[in-house]
């Protein structure tokens, strides 16, 4: 049988996460939850892999939730439904929380939880003809495991409205909400990706993952003298680091950084 998520890394160590029921325009049940849980993991544990992309075959990115399993759901008890939802919720959490850059490639539909996929990653390149919509209410449903990520990506008051109304939004309304980076035409989707790897397979890996880590710890963090503290410590650690010693030394010497030069041979 076919695997409903493929993943892969390259020769320049970036994964790849591909959700692959295109027939069923991507859309997820608990067992392609599960597969995206042991890749996203898998990515994040291989010291080796310095970034990931998650993309979709065919035409929609993903529809969300696949009929079928939310049939088989509607007949589950509140104790086995919230079950299931925490594995929906310990999925994108380990999306979110990959020590690893990660991008999200978005094509076409991104419907319900497909959203909270998007909103997971740390940087979402759109097709200009992608539409998105927080579908969940139509069916008398709430995008409550999504909701965490896409509040921070988005903001409480826009998801006041789309969480509640369900309207389909562009490519380029997504993007002023911040849902996507950019919005670009559908042929310039993978070369503005491998752009901003370009720009990420540059840096420290370590200083990388430790500057994802400290954007989400210190943005629900109160600006007082514990935080400035803590920061001082933080940059004074990375600073005397084997990674940051070599940086200062590389920049000092006018040279490429052992990471960098790592990267050109591949």
């Amino acid at each position: 049988m076919e695997q409903s998520v493929i993943y892969s890394v390259d020769e320049r160590n970036i994964a790849t996460v591909t959700l692959n029921r295109a027939e069923k325009h991507n859309a997820f049940d608990d067992e392609m939850i599960n597969e995206l849980t042991r890749a996203f993991k898998k990515a994040g544990e291989d010291a080796n892999v310095r970034a990931l992309i998650l993309k979709a075959e065919g035409k929609s990115f993903s529809a969300g939730a696949d009929l079928n399993w939310m049939k088989k759901m509607a007949s589950y008890t509140e104790a086995q439904n919230e079950s299931d939802a925490l594995a929906l919720a310990t999925m994108l959490q380990t999306l979110y929380k990959m020590p690893k850059p990660t991008i999200a490639r978005v094509q076409g539909a991104a419907f319900g939880g497909a959203v909270g996929l998007i909103a997971c990653c740390d940087i979402a390149i759109g097709s200009k003809l992608s539409k998105f919509c927080l579908s969940e209410v139509k069916i008398g449903l709430i995008p409550a495991t999504i909701s965490p990520y896409v509040v921070e990506a988005m903001g409480a008051r826009v998801c006041r409205r789309y969480f509640q109304t369900a309207e389909v939004f562009s490519a380029r309304r997504a993007r002023r909400l911040g849902l996507l980076s950019e919005s670009v035409t559908e042929d310039e989707l993978d070369s503005t990706i491998d752009n901003i790897l370009s720009n990420i397979l540059k840096n420290g890996p370590q200083a990388v993952a430790k500057a994802k880590d400290l954007v989400q710890w210190v943005s629900s963090q109160e600006i007082n003298d514990a935080l400035l503290t803590k920061t001082s410590k933080l940059i004074a650690q990375v600073r005397t680091s084997e990674e940051g010693q070599e940086g200062l030394s590389a920049f000092l010497e006018k040279r490429s950084a052992s990471w960098v030069e790592v990267n050109n041979d591949k």
